[in-house]
Formats: structure tokens, sequence, C-alpha cells
């Protein structure tokens, strides 16, 4: 009996690596990619993370110098997150003039690095009891954190920095944000919302590296809850509506059907991040032979693009590049 034979065949244009690249439907770029980087007090400080192996903390110094070898391999931008000197009840290091992400930005910007420089927006790092917004009576006051977070982007703005991002999960903050950068006369510096960030328990090396965690209690009450999708949709509609430029899904490995919804639900720039604990797991896996580290994080990675993200922010960024050999 003859078989008969397909009339399609897909696998003609999986013949050989050629092939392949022209009809790949998800490409990925150094240009998607954003670099988180820590900075800490002192000099000459470059400290490994015991659990985010290859990232640091760094001195301001030495960020410049991390900056200026993220520029070098075309990778576009760079997140910054800052550990303060000192802690208090309201994170006032976060929207000092002299704070240390301001002094951070007026150091890669007197060098001039080319680097978009976009500075994180919260308080977590620097409140003395973790949590993201001014806490009254046990419970994390809303309204009270808008005026502080607003502060932070002000003098984030002031200092050169070319974006701010708030990922504190407070109701309204990006309007808030929005109308002080603008009376401050900042109308050109844009906001990348943390629009769905998820109370996740990926965030753990994160905590570690940022020295965040909260003293009491978690952040439930205003990050997101994980099983919900249609909720991180009417955040990034809310977030846009209120002057967001671009939006984020955080986290990302969990949450490409949220990546999707959101691209199926607006045109606006769609970051995602890859986030510390979804880092940390193939770094253990590959440290112990389990896995092949390039491999499956280039698949990771691919694979945000394909859910619709535009722009990834992940500490592969500098690993990615030397991997896509561009």
């Amino acid at each position: 009996m003859e078989v008969p034979r397909p009339y399609y065949r897909p696998r003609r244009l999986r013949a050989s690596t050629l092939l392949r690249r022209m009809v790949r439907e998800a490409t990925l770029s150094k240009d998607d990619l954003v670099y988180p980087l820590f900075v800490v007090p002192g000099q000459g400080v470059r400290a490994e993370i015991e659990s985010l192996p290859g990232c640091f903390h760094l001195s301001v110094d030495e960020l410049v110098r991390e900056a200026e070898s993220v520029a070098e391999l075309g990778i576009p931008a760079v997140l910054l997150f800052g550990l303060p000197e000192r802690k208090d009840e309201r994170g006032s290091e976060a929207y000092d003039p002299e704070g240390i992400i301001q002094r951070a930005v007026r150091a890669l910007k007197a060098a001039e690095v080319p680097v978009v420089v976009i500075c994180d927006v919260c308080l977590c790092e620097y409140t003395s009891h973790g949590h993201c917004g001014v806490v009254v009576e046990g419970q994390v006051d809303n309204d009270a954190t808008l005026e502080l977070l607003a502060r932070i982007a002000v003098t984030a703005a002031d200092a050169g920095a070319d974006m701010v991002a708030p990922s504190d999960m407070m109701d309204g903050r990006v309007r808030a944000i929005r109308e002080a950068l603008d009376a401050g006369g900042h109308q050109q510096v844009p906001i990348m919302s943390y629009a769905a960030k998820y109370a996740s328990a990926f965030y753990g090396p994160f905590r570690e590296a940022a020295q965040c965690a909260p003293q009491f209690g978690d952040r439930a009450g205003y990050q997101m809850d994980p099983p919900n999708v249609r909720e991180a949709v009417r955040e990034v509609l809310l977030d846009l509506d209120e002057g967001a430029d671009i939006v984020m899904v955080k986290p990302a490995l969990a949450y490409m059907d949220v990546i999707r919804a959101v691209r199926e639900a607006t045109t606006a720039p769609l970051a995602c991040y890859n986030v510390s604990g979804e880092y940390a797991m193939v770094k253990a896996a590959a440290a112990r032979g389990w896995l092949d580290e390039q491999r499956v994080a280039m698949e990771i990675l691919t694979g945000f693009k394909r859910a619709g993200a535009d722009l990834i922010l992940t500490y592969f960024a500098k690993d990615a590049v030397r991997w896509m050999g561009e």
C-alpha cells in the first residue's frame, strides 16, 4: 500500500540555520534589553550579590565603569536601584537631592555614558519597615505616599534621569508623578510604569540584593494577586490614562499570558521584568549541570518577545548580547 505523501512539508523551512532565521517570527535584539544595576554608598565597591551570581553591589565610581561596559555592548538602557546610607520611616533618602540614586545619575551624566538612565521610583529600599509607602497605623497609606513618590521622580529628573519607573503599585501614582514632573519642567521625561506588578515569590533574591524585605506583613495589599489577568489589563489602561509612556508586567516568566493579554489590549510600548528569582533559578540549575544556561536563558527571553513584550528588563542582558554575537 502506497503511503500518501504530505502536500505541504513545514520541515522545508527548518532545514538550515539561514532558512530558520528568514522565517523567524519573534526576534530578540540587544535593543530590547534593559540592565538593572544596584548602587551602594562607598568608594571602590564591587561586591558580587550571592543570590544573583554575576550581579554586583556597586559604588558610584564602579557604577560608572559598569555602565560604560553596558554601553560598549550596545545595551541601550540601565535601571538603577539604590541602597541608602540610612533608612527611616518615610524613606527620606529616596527623595533627597543628595541621595545615592541622585548622585549616581549625576555621575553617569558627567561621564557622558551613552545609555538611557532609568530610575526606579519606590520607597521600599529606603524605609526602615521595608514597605513601598508611608505606614500609618500598621497599614500602607496610599494617598500619603503619592507626594513622596512624586518627589523621588522630580529629584531623579533634576539630577538628569532620562526616565522614571514607579514600582510601588499605589493607586494614582502615575498621575501624581506626571503632574509633578511637568510642574518641575520635566515634561520630556517619560514614565515607565510597573503597571501590573504581582505579589510574587519570585522576588526573593532581589529583596536580598536591595535589602528591602518587609519587616512586617507582606505586600499583597497593594501588589496584584497572581491569579488575576483581567485586573492587569485594567491596571495598564488606568496607568496609560494617567500618563504612562511605557507599561510593564512583572514578573515575566510565569506571567506570559498576562504579557499577551496586555499586548492585545494596547499598542503602547510594553516591557516585562525577568525578575531575580527567574534569573537565579537558571543560574543555580546551570551551576549543577542540570541545564544549558545559554540555551535556556535565550529561550526564555525569546519567549517574552513572542508573548508580545517590546522591552525586557533582565539580569541576563550582558550575557544575552554576547550569546547573540551582536
